[in-house]
């Protein structure tokens, strides 16, 4: 039986958590989803990931065509984002955001079997490390937002080999998966902080100088967010980062890992930075805005890499005009 809880103790603003007495209880559709998972990466992995990656592309692509899974919510969302789009283009973007979520998707189920060497050489260049580096000599921690782009697994497992490192995240919907995952993650130094923990956990973390990434482009229920604009139109976006950046003087940063033509990637950072007023509500949506922009901006350079399979303004202000709802 799921619970809600209100946590206010950065000064007023308030976080709200969804609490789960016990975790689900895996069902046969949960062990064999896991099965025919576990299988087709040991079949994929003696492949080389390069390889291993274009053939996940090309076994996604069919949940674009034939089957058409959530084919309809990806193509009006990128016709809304960008208007200038013809039909064709917009269909050419769909079909290589589901080849980018199934590369993504495989490699990120190989990583356990990468030396950090051989995760390394997967980056062609990392743009603005000196500035996280620079960030933890403030002895403050550092926190990273970032958004589902390229490859967000490899940039987190990449930046846990450098610095201590924790990503605050929901478990999944399939218990026995998530559990993998979250064994496979500590493996390579990638410790989590699940949601329901993180108002506790992650100001433990950031006086303890590490590093915390949050993946915040996605609304949840339970979760303390605010309306920015994305791509124009009003999208519910997680408030936690900037929360914690103010309250702890903790430096921000936006992070992606995006694919390049060669297969390898290029992991960038970028300073997250907004006018202050001193009123809390109104620096914490500035922040909030500030991350937002930085990824537009990511997604507006690698469109054909964002999850658009995900319904981004499913969720808005009651008072939204009609044609900024969601497409």
């Amino acid at each position: 039986m799921d619970q809600e809880r209100k946590c206010s103790g950065f000064e007023g603003s308030v976080i709200v958590l969804r609490m789960t007495a016990e975790p689900p209880k895996p069902t046969v559709t949960h062990r064999i989803e896991y099965a025919a998972t576990r299988m087709l990466v040991g079949v994929l992995g003696v492949l080389g990931w390069k390889l291993a990656g274009r053939i996940g592309g090309k076994l996604a692509r069919l949940a674009y065509w034939p089957f058409g899974i959530r084919r309809g919510v990806s193509e009006r969302q990128i016709a809304a984002a960008f208007p200038e789009f013809t039909p064709e283009r917009v269909r050419q973007v769909a079909r290589r955001s589901y080849d980018s979520l199934g590369r993504t998707s495989i490699e990120t189920a190989l990583l356990p079997t990468f030396s950090a060497e051989q995760l390394g050489s997967m980056f062609e260049r990392v743009d603005g490390w000196e500035l996280i580096e620079a960030a933890r000599e403030l002895g403050k921690g550092v926190i990273v937002a970032t958004g589902h782009i390229g490859n967000w697994e490899i940039a987190g497992a990449y930046t846990a080999t450098k610095v201590p490192f924790h990503a605050v995240s929901r478990k999944m919907a399939n218990p026995i998966f998530d559990a993998y995952l979250t064994r496979t993650r500590a493996k390579g130094g990638m410790n989590m902080i699940w949601d329901g923990d993180a108002v506790r956990l992650s100001p433990r973390m950031l006086r303890q100088n590490h590093l915390i990434a949050f993946l915040a482009d996605q609304d949840g229920l339970g979760l303390a967010s605010t309306f920015v604009p994305f791509f124009g139109r009003p999208a519910k976006t997680p408030r936690g980062p900037a929360v914690f950046a103010l309250r702890l003087g903790t430096p921000m940063f936006f992070g992606a890992s995006v694919r390049q033509p060669s297969g390898k990637y290029v992991l960038i950072f970028e300073a997250i930075t907004a006018e202050m007023t001193g009123d809390r509500e109104t620096d914490i949506e500035a922040l909030v805005l500030a991350f937002t922009q930085k990824l537009e901006a990511m997604i507006r350079r690698y469109p054909e890499q964002y999850f658009w399979q995900h319904r981004r303004w499913r969720r808005q202000p009651p008072d939204t005009p009609p044609h900024l709802r969601e497409p």
